[in-house]
């Protein structure tokens, strides 16, 4: 049974200074929790039904606090409209030092993201980086918190094999080496689909409304195009950043395979 504090106490989660303060996110569902223990997370907290429990004993047996509850119960306390069986809360990894120096960045290609505010395209975009064998993410400062429970239920377990950094994106890019590529999709950009592409750098991709910001715009030495098709035909202003980064990526795959 879980008590009335420890549902206040998860509830306060869905704060990110709360998050911060304790270090900790919440993961809810069985595929989320599993994958993220899987992965060597250590949980502070389970709590989950019957049925959850009794298939996941040994693994959990470090878990400092483990409640069963009612499926009634886990309802009052999940994030979720329809929770699955369990909810967890997780210490948070500590990813700074896994920031991608030039070195790195020499011999592989990660996603930089300049101000994406919506937690589901940030959800679906650690999810696409997972999909397409991408390890790492450079965040802005002014990008969604990965850790906010809506966002680790768009990562449909992602989040568990992506590293998410965050840091002051411009100073960073302005670091690099000059010889790393910066790829940024661009209105005046040069077409995806003829654009020489490269196996390494960074694919810098903007905010939902305003696209890459004039500062980190500077710092784009390859500026790629999305093209609408036919290019004569009326069609949207733009796509989703989500989408944007599938195409994107998926593209950089295929040529340098």
């Amino acid at each position: 049974m879980i008590s009335k504090n420890q549902q206040k106490y998860i509830s306060s989660l869905e704060m990110k200074k709360n998050r911060k303060k304790d270090n900790v996110f919440v993961a809810e569902g069985f595929k989320i929790v599993d994958e993220l223990l899987d992965a060597g997370y250590c949980p502070k907290m389970i709590i989950a039904c019957e049925e959850w429990m009794s298939k996941h004993q040994s693994p959990i047996t470090n878990s400092p606090t483990l409640i069963t509850v009612t499926e009634d119960e886990l309802r009052k306390t999940s994030f979720l409209q329809h929770p699955q069986q369990v909810l967890g809360v997780f210490e948070m990894p500590n990813t700074q030092h896994h920031t991608p120096t030039s070195q790195w960045l020499r011999n592989n290609l990660c996603i930089a993201l300049d101000g994406v505010q919506d937690p589901g395209n940030l959800g679906t975009i650690i999810r696409i980086a997972d999909w397409f064998g991408i390890d790492t993410i450079i965040c802005s400062m002014t990008t969604a918190d990965a850790y906010a429970p809506k966002v680790v239920q768009a990562t449909m377990g992602s989040i568990a094999r992506v590293k998410v950094v965050y840091t002051n994106l411009v100073e960073y890019l302005k670091g690099l080496d000059n010889d790393i590529p910066i790829y940024g999709t661009l209105l005046d950009g040069e077409n995806i689909y003829s654009k020489q592409l490269t196996p390494n750098g960074i694919i810098v991709m903007g905010n939902e409304g305003n696209g890459i910001s004039p500062d980190v715009r500077e710092l784009v030495n390859r500026r790629l195009l999305i093209p609408s098709y036919p290019p004569e035909r009326p069609s949207a202003e733009s796509l989703n950043v989500a989408i944007a980064t599938a195409i994107t990526v998926a593209e950089f795959r295929r040529i340098t395979k």
